[in-house]
């Protein structure tokens, strides 16, 4: 490891959420500089990460996981890869991460949630639903998986009790999340009751505008109420 003075400047301009900057001093660290590469590897990753350049940022976040070095780093860094893969739709990538991460004896209840997401993307539902509930498992609050497992439940008709209960607690700890705010009125639309269905859509569209999903919750309740 290289000595973290080298480093300092690079690493209180991304503490001070100066991304930009931070990258641009890491970027120009002369090989000569004493530091070691995979440390300069680790910050790289993190700017691009922040930036959303998320091409580049696999490029050193892979060399920081595959160097093996500092557990809690290549375990920080697999965990980030994961979401990048998840959102380019690289979802066989992502799962890999997340089950390395499960492997190296790290479980919070993001990676089960993760998990959850992958499988509902892969249409395996009851897979999906066992990792939500291995997440909740571990904290009883946790805001993606409350969410979750309360929409996949009631896109399946499953429990709707159950599904209510999470998505309301879901609202709870996050009232300014379009996510939780679509579930709950979903839940809420398959049980019938249309008028609370819409208020809690129409939340989650103020909030979201352009989330087609959205659009489309509040398209079939509207629909389906106009023909009740």
């Amino acid at each position: 490891m290289s000595d973290l003075n080298v480093l300092s400047e690079g690493i209180n301009l991304y503490n001070e959420k100066k991304y930009s900057d931070a990258l641009a001093f890491f970027l120009a660290l002369p090989s000569a500089s004493g530091a070691d590469s995979i440390d300069i590897a680790y910050y790289l990753g993190l700017c691009f990460t922040k930036l959303k350049r998320y091409e580049d940022a696999l490029l050193y976040l892979e060399q920081v996981v595959t160097a093996g070095q500092q557990l809690d780093r290549v375990q920080q860094c697999r965990f980030i890869l994961a979401v990048i893969y998840t959102l380019s739709g690289r979802k066989r990538l992502a799962n890999f991460e997340l089950t390395k991460l499960l492997e190296s004896g790290y479980k919070p209840a993001s990676v089960y949630a993760s998990l959850a997401y992958i499988a509902w993307e892969q249409e395996d539902v009851d897979r999906c639903l066992e990792y939500y509930e291995k997440a909740l498992d571990i904290d009883a609050n946790n805001v993606t998986a409350l969410n979750g497992i309360g929409y996949v439940l009631a896109y399946e008709n499953r429990d709707l009790t159950r599904a209510l209960s999470c998505c309301k607690r879901a609202v709870e700890f996050s009232p300014d999340s379009p996510a939780c705010l679509d579930s709950l009125g979903w839940v809420y639309f398959k049980l019938g009751l249309y008028k609370d269905s819409l208020k809690y859509l129409e939340m989650a569209e103020s909030l979201d505008k352009e989330n087609e999903e959205i659009a489309s919750h509040i398209k079939t309740v509207s629909l389906e109420g106009d023909q009740r």
